[in-house]
């Protein structure tokens, strides 16, 4: 059995999380397996390495734990974002729109040096909203957004389409 059809079978589909309709896709299964964890970081890592990555930039909060990983194999510096209110220095913001309201992500401003290669990483891409908003902190960083990755891709809710305009790339694909 390939690689990615193992990690495929090892993601738990949780029902009705965080609301009635909706399928959750566990990733913990994964994490909790070291042959799973390492296998997914590794694959990450295959399709990231050589492209000159000073920052791996992720996402509160699953997306910490493999861009941690990566920002380490790579050599890279690793960038939080993170909701607002949770970083304690000067920070830039963004403000999105969520299905029901609005978040706000933040970045602190002294994370990244201006045209630093940035490497974006989240456990999931499912509609792509927050990941556009990543992109929006990112501009204001002056940040040269060389890619993203992703564990797991939701394809019928078609994210990569608000990313188009950077390589985007995932390891599991619903």
């Amino acid at each position: 059995m390939k690689t990615v059809d193992k990690l495929t079978k090892a993601i738990r589909d949780v029902s009705d999380f965080p609301k009635k309709g909706i399928i959750f896709k566990d990733i913990t299964t994964v994490l909790q397996d070291p042959k799973c964890f390492k296998q997914a970081v590794d694959l990450l890592y295959k399709r990231c390495k050589g492209k000159k990555i000073d920052y791996v930039v992720c996402v509160e909060a699953r997306g910490f734990i493999f861009g941690s990983a990566l920002a380490y194999k790579l050599n890279a510096g690793l960038v939080l974002i993170r909701k607002k209110g949770k970083l304690p220095y000067k920070t830039h913001s963004v403000t999105y729109a969520l299905e029901y309201g609005k978040d706000t992500l933040e970045i602190h401003q002294d994370s990244i040096k201006a045209n630093g290669r940035v490497l974006i990483i989240d456990d999931l891409l499912a509609t792509g909203g927050t990941i556009q908003a990543v992109c929006k902190l990112l501009n204001k960083c002056k940040a040269r957004i060389v890619g993203i990755g992703f564990f797991i891709e939701l394809l019928f809710l078609k994210g990569r389409k608000k990313l188009q305009k950077y390589p985007v790339t995932s390891i599991v694909k619903f």
